[in-house]
């Protein structure tokens, strides 16, 4: 078995563990220094640690918690399922960060986790017309924003489902994370769009094959949710359920939280209404609200640049990139000294990126890149 392999073995063996949880398996591998240095320890060994007792270190030694663990590869390799180890690079960075992130994630998909932006939209599972009306608002705009962005949510009914349809329909990658294994999808009626979601996104899961569903899961579920997310949306919320504790989640991370208002007497604003009242979140009405929130007219005014400079003419471009590599302001005599450029089409290049907006003059003769 690859080294990489084994090492996802023990650590999906850990996850088998009576007792042991994602924060208690990190740090028995903090201390022992591997998934498998664990389970190849004595009982007086394991002792030994701070926080393992005699049960703990007897679960330990379980040798049904590697069956089980080869019986999930093996279904994996069977039907196609990446696992993400935490130790890896393919797994969701955002995610990593969290203290209590799963050791493994099982993914049903073709797509790779990167350095796109990553947003959760979660909601009561029955909305009215104006929470849908604004969810499908709001994914339409991050679309046309062109803004890599891709839509996190739960697959569950409601304002998780009409998420995942709008990013679809929008054309936006969408990841739906489920609380239960990847053998089956519940609620059963979104088997059709689960599949448009493998084909679009992922399934995601920290559950093993046969983990039914359960309100255990999907309080683990809502973590993941959170974990992945620069920001969560939560649109229409009652002052008790799964969004909210989304959105403690969240705000635990240090997370963007937003939240849709709505009337003082409607019970399906109740929640979100909370959540600006405590300032645990930041009032969403607009798309505008979110660029502010996550710094976006920046990104929106880099990239609109980037297109720019693709267009650039080649001595353009050559100026362009040597001012970006400057750290302070450039002078006329600079420029002409040691961007190795003819000093006699200089003036005219500069007006160019002038024009373009991708330079400006200040007094003195200096130029600043924008």
């Amino acid at each position: 078995m690859p080294e990489s392999q084994n090492n996802i073995k023990y650590l999906i063996a850990l996850s088998f563990i009576k007792g042991v949880g994602s924060v208690t398996a990190r740090q028995l591998i903090s201390y022992l220094g591997s998934a498998e240095a664990i389970f190849k320890a004595s009982k007086a060994s394991l002792q030994k640690i701070p926080g393992v007792g005699p049960v703990l270190a007897s679960n330990l030694k379980d040798i049904n918690a590697i069956v089980l663990a080869e019986k999930e590869l093996e279904f994996a390799d069977r039907y196609h399922i990446d696992i993400l180890s935490y130790t890896e690079s393919n797994y969701p960075k955002l995610l990593k960060e969290c203290n209590d992130a799963p050791l493994v994630l099982y993914q049903k998909s073709k797509y790779k986790f990167n350095d796109t932006y990553y947003i959760s939209i979660v909601g009561t599972r029955k909305p009215s017309p104006y929470g849908e009306k604004y969810c499908k608002q709001l994914i339409e705009s991050l679309a046309v924003s062109k803004i890599p962005i891709v839509i996190v949510s739960g697959l569950a009914y409601g304002i998780d489902a009409c998420a995942h349809k709008s990013a679809l329909e929008f054309g936006l990658p969408t990841i739906a994370v489920l609380g239960h294994g990847l053998d089956l999808i519940y609620p059963s009626s979104h088997k059709q769009v689960a599949t448009s979601i493998i084909n679009n996104g992922s399934l995601l899961t920290e559950f093993p094959q046969g983990t039914k569903p359960a309100r255990s899961n999907f309080v683990s579920r809502n973590r993941i949710i959170a974990g992945l997310s620069e920001a969560t949306i939560v649109i229409e919320s009652a002052t008790k359920g799964g969004s909210l504790i989304t959105a403690d989640f969240a705000f635990g991370y240090n997370r963007e939280v937003l939240a849709l208002p709505g009337r003082a007497d409607d019970l399906k604003s109740g929640g979100c209404n909370f959540l600006i009242k405590t300032q645990k979140a930041t009032m969403y009405e607009s798309f505008d609200d979110l660029v502010k929130v996550l710094n976006w007219d920046t990104l929106k005014g880099t990239q609109t640049k980037i297109n720019v400079a693709q267009n650039l003419s080649e001595e353009q471009l050559k100026l362009y990139q040597w001012m970006k590599s400057q750290a302070d302001f450039c002078s006329i005599d600079r420029i002409n000294i040691q961007s190795g450029l003819n000093k006699n089409i200089i003036p005219a290049l500069l007006l160019d990126l002038e024009f373009l907006n991708l330079v400006k003059a200040i007094p003195g003769g200096q130029y600043q890149i924008l």
